[in-house]
């Protein structure tokens, strides 16, 4: 038989043999056995993680009684609020400047966008340290408590948004939009009447994804935070420092609950759109 007339065998067919289920599992068992022994020992009735006693929920009652937690979760949510609102507003609008406009160096603007994306996390938050104690213009108020920590969390989210709402925006027929503004519909009006419910899914995922990332960062929130605005995983790391206690896992369980609610919708959303 011709070599080029024989069949390949099928990407699925490889999921059949022994060695790549082997792999695939302990693949599985490293990526989700910490989090799972988390979550498992969050109902561990015992301050000591390494010593199973017996089944309760009354770390998590404690978790909810604990006052610091709670406004340091209260900070989070307020934080990742409002950076949904400002990164989704900018993600959306440098999405369409970038595929409704051609301008100069627009090739240059379109790899600086992705440039909060592809630098490390800890290099963007020294970053914004530096920005804000010598670069913030003078005469300007100053962004207190909270404030900073948004500006700098809608700095690096905007991009995720932008990105995803591209993706959009590049199966958008445009024919409508300028049929509306021939019709004397402004481009604001256009904006909002034709083209945002055609990517309103992708603008939900892309808020979604933005309050997400925002609600669990810790490197910029790290250096960006001042007095007054411990956020949830600054808090549970600074707890961390004294014990890993089942008070810290049932507070990290939620967090990581809420995340992975968000992401999944975030994940259904996508879908919707194609």
């Amino acid at each position: 038989m011709n070599k080029k007339n024989k069949k390949q065998p099928a990407l699925l067919d490889y999921a059949g043999r022994w060695w790549m289920r082997l792999f695939l599992a302990l693949f599985f068992f490293a990526l989700y056995a910490p989090v799972a022994a988390l979550v498992a020992f969050s109902f561990n009735d015992s301050r000591r993680n390494i010593v199973w006693r017996g089944f309760t929920t009354k770390y998590y009652f404690k978790a909810a009684a604990n006052e610091s937690l709670l406004t340091a979760a209260g900070n989070s949510l307020t934080i990742a609020v409002a950076n949904m609102i400002l990164g989704t507003a900018l993600g959306v609008l440098a999405a369409v400047l970038m595929w409704r406009f051609r301008f100069p160096l627009r090739a240059a603007y379109d790899g600086l966008l992705s440039l909060p994306i592809v630098i490390p996390e800890i290099c963007m938050g020294v970053a914004m340290l530096v920005f804000f104690n010598q670069w913030w213009p003078r005469g300007m108020p100053w962004p207190l408590n909270l404030g900073n920590i948004v500006i700098a969390h809608a700095t690096f989210t905007f991009p995720f948004v932008a990105l995803i709402v591209r993706g959009r925006l590049a199966g958008v027929n445009r024919e409508m939009e300028l049929a509306a503004m021939d019709l004397g519909a402004g481009e604001w009006q256009a904006m909002r009447d034709i083209l945002l419910p055609q990517i309103k899914p992708a603008v939900v995922a892309g808020a979604l994804i933005a309050f997400t990332l925002s609600l669990d960062d810790f490197v910029i929130t790290y250096f960006t935070a001042g007095p007054g605005s411990l956020t949830l995983p600054v808090k549970i790391n600074a707890m961390v420092r004294f014990s890993v206690t089942p008070e810290v896992n049932a507070a990290s369980t939620v967090l990581i609950l809420l995340t992975v609610v968000l992401a999944l919708a975030a994940m259904r959303m996508q879908r919707k759109e194609k």
